[in-house]
């Protein structure tokens, strides 16, 4: 293997590594607070839980003016120039922006609160449970701000911090109150966390760049350009957003509140246990692709290789998910929520395709084609809603799950299209040929969950999750050093 091949590799899963390691941290410490919750507030108000959440992401998406994309490029452009004067304006002006978009979120949240409180809930007025959700809307707006400015000053460290710290506050605070309050805790806890976020993030980004007002007349002009930047991707979050409250709404309406439960349950858990293996994509990959400029041929080799790597960590991971769920659910929840246990394995495909599709999807916003990104966004936003609406209808929360992948494979095939189409991309053999070993395994891995015999579902599971690992463990060993370089630092440490 060339060395410069083998140097790239190395990267890649040096870094997602290193970022997958923060996010699993992350993720551990998360899975103790929704086991705790889970079993302080049940099926229904976990769905409760979710109907609220989503609607506060969703309003707060709609109304950022995509601060936290646009601003991030404004940021880092700046810094990269080493100017004090102009990085210090740069500041003023994402903040006043932030400011901004606060006061029209809250705004905003107020008086769409009888609307929706229409459309989300079948049953009760819940008016006032979305004005009391206004601040947290505007906390996260500043939240927004002020981590884009630390993307953009490279303080990845400092945002790892933040990130660790807020789930062990969140654990902190939301078990309490759940304890003594129940369902009637949820609407402050959703604030609470949001205001210590808040509170978090400024703590370092006020030590890295203070608080200064003087001299902020104007500063609202000179981010106009960062604005319109975002705008496309402020239309594709509120989509991604709305999409994701209609389907809460709709479980919902035609089921009820449990449904919505243990939806959310299955789907949180497939995705956030994928994203220790995604996670790296935005810090290391996004910014490595975005530099390349026309060059189709470095393009198709780093975002292959991205591929081929992500595919070969993820597949075990996923395969191990299927097999484990039946123990895992009712230990990080509790046993109320064991009927999502076939919607979950199912839906663990999306996981698998979105491996393969991730990586090709950052091309169109390395590129900057925003309004592409947007159209994409949105049809794949409403194949989603369409095939989960039928899903749910023809097999109940299974078909939920079955929809969930199949969107995903709708996905691949549209940003793979318009990737090959606009850009000139192509997927190489490797990543064929590693995404049919590795989806033939994860296909003989759900057949196994389908036995009723306990001996032939975990020997025949745990014997395919082996193999998908040594395959993955083997290629990876053959493409990179880095393996190598461990045990080497190993024996010095050894031998010290």
């Amino acid at each position: 293997m060339a060395k410069e091949t083998d140097g790239n590799y190395g990267h890649i899963l040096k870094y997602t590594g290193v970022f997958g390691g923060v996010q699993g941290l992350n993720i551990l410490m998360g899975l103790v607070r929704n086991k705790l919750v889970a079993l302080l507030l049940g099926p229904e108000g976990m769905g409760l839980a979710s109907l609220f959440n989503t609607t506060t992401n969703f309003i707060s998406q709609t109304t950022n003016l995509g601060l936290s994309f646009s601003a991030v490029t404004r940021i880092s452009a700046v810094f990269e120039t080493h100017d004090e004067a102009q990085m210090a304006q740069a500041v003023k002006t994402v903040r006043a922006w932030s400011l901004l978009t606060a006061l029209v979120g809250m705004l905003v949240c107020v008086l769409a609160g009888p609307l929706l409180s229409e459309y989300t809930f079948s049953w009760g007025n819940h008016t006032l449970h979305f004005i009391l959700l206004a601040p947290a809307v505007g906390l996260m707006a500043i939240t927004g701000g002020e981590t884009a400015i630390l993307k953009g000053a490279r303080r990845l460290r400092s945002l790892a911090v933040i990130q660790v710290y807020a789930v062990i506050v969140s654990l902190l605070v939301s078990v309490p109150v759940y304890y003594f309050f129940g369902q009637s805790g949820i609407v402050p806890v959703i604030v609470l966390l949001a205001l210590v976020m808040m509170l978090l993030t400024i703590r370092h980004s006020y030590r890295l760049y203070p608080l200064r007002l003087r001299g902020s007349k104007g500063v609202l002009g000179d981010g106009l350009n960062m604005v319109r930047l975002g705008i496309a991707f402020v239309v594709a979050g509120a989509m991604g957003s709305g999409a994701e409250m209609f389907v809460r709404s709709y479980l919902n309406v035609h089921g009820d509140l449990e449904a919505v439960g243990l939806y959310n349950a299955g789907f949180i858990l497939i995705v956030t246990y994928a994203s220790m293996v995604f996670s790296a994509m935005e810090t290391d990959y996004f910014p490595r692709l975005s530099s390349l400029g026309d060059d189709v041929a470095r393009l198709n080799q780093m975002v292959n290789r991205q591929i081929e790597v992500s595919l070969l960590i993820v597949s075990p991971m996923l395969a191990a998910l299927i097999i484990g769920l039946p123990v895992l659910i009712p230990l990080l929840y509790s046993h109320d929520f064991l009927p999502v246990i076939a919607m979950a394995q199912v839906a663990v495909f999306s996981m698998y395709l979105k491996a393969l599709s991730l990586p090709v999807g950052y091309i169109t916003l390395a590129k900057g084609d925003s309004v592409a990104y947007m159209v994409l966004e949105g049809c794949y936003d409403v194949l989603f809603v369409a095939l989960l609406v039928v899903g749910y209808q023809w097999w109940g929360l299974y078909g939920a799950g079955v929809a969930l992948s199949i969107s995903y494979l709708s996905d691949l095939a549209l940003v793979g299209g318009w990737a090959a189409w606009r850009y000139h991309y192509r997927v190489s053999g490797p990543v064929v040929y590693y995404a049919a070993i590795q989806l033939s395994l994860g296909a003989a891995v759900y057949l196994v969950s389908l036995l009723d015999h306990p001996w032939l579902y975990w020997s025949l599971g745990i014997l395919l999750c082996l193999v998908s690992l040594l395959i993955s463990l083997y290629i990876l060993h053959q493409k990179t050093s880095l393996w190598t370089a461990l045990i080497d630092k190993f024996k010095a440490h050894a031998r010290s």
